[in-house]
């Protein structure tokens, strides 16, 4: 599977052969589904939290005797039925909403969004997707010029996700303050992170990781 290589100028300047292993993966719903919903519920934090009676303020002291008050005996007002108490079977923060992934079946959705972002032509490769500098107004210049790709008009304005193929300080600072684009190494991508972004840029180093050749 060919595809042209480009620079930041929008400058044809080779092709690469991706794996069919990878780039020609058929999309399967149900486990691409499975998966998505899976990293959702493991980044989820269990913010909801409902006090119990132990972790409600006041209650050191009985509010009454025992007997002879012609009251109900009380021993906290900490109690559940007391107003500001604590909450019976509240949500409690302690919950766990995480799901365990098979390592076979995220890579397997990693390489499905790829082969998805290839085949509707949203994905680009460049001989280097990095920016030395790390100025952004060089990175603002550079996705201008990409946008004169046929297809790839509209990638200053949506989400973009640029891959690099290992820690690049200067190219994730340059790329942080453009507004929808984000960087990701190759070994911390998911397929969450393919399928939230309209448009792919992969460095060729990047696209080496999964298997490409010259």
């Amino acid at each position: 599977m060919k595809t042209d290589i480009y620079n930041w100028k929008a400058e044809k300047t080779g092709t690469i052969e991706l794996p069919e292993s990878v780039f020609g993966v058929r999309w399967n719903v149900d486990l691409m589904h499975q998966i998505v919903e899976a990293m959702r519920m493991n980044a989820r934090a269990p913010v909801a939290h409902a006090k119990g009676r132990g972790e409600v303020r006041g209650g050191g002291k009985k509010p009454w005797r025992q007997k002879g008050t012609g009251r109900a005996r009380h021993g906290s007002i900490r109690s559940p039925i007391w107003k500001g108490g604590g909450v019976t079977h509240g949500p409690t923060k302690e919950k766990l909403f995480g799901k365990a992934l098979p390592r076979k079946m995220k890579t397997k959705a990693l390489w499905m969004a790829l082969a998805r972002k290839k085949a509707d032509n949203e994905m680009l490769v460049l001989d280097a997707a990095i920016i030395p500098e790390g100025k952004t107004k060089t990175a603002a210049v550079a996705l201008r010029s990409l946008s004169h790709i046929p297809g790839f008009e509209a990638i200053r304005e949506k989400n973009t996700g640029i891959i690099i193929g290992a820690q690049d300080p200067r190219t994730a600072r340059a790329f942080r303050n453009i507004p929808g684009v984000r960087t990701v190494e190759t070994r911390n991508l998911t397929a969450l992170d393919v399928l939230g972004a309209r448009f792919i840029i992969l460095g060729k180093d990047a696209a080496g990781a999964f298997g490409a050749k010259k």
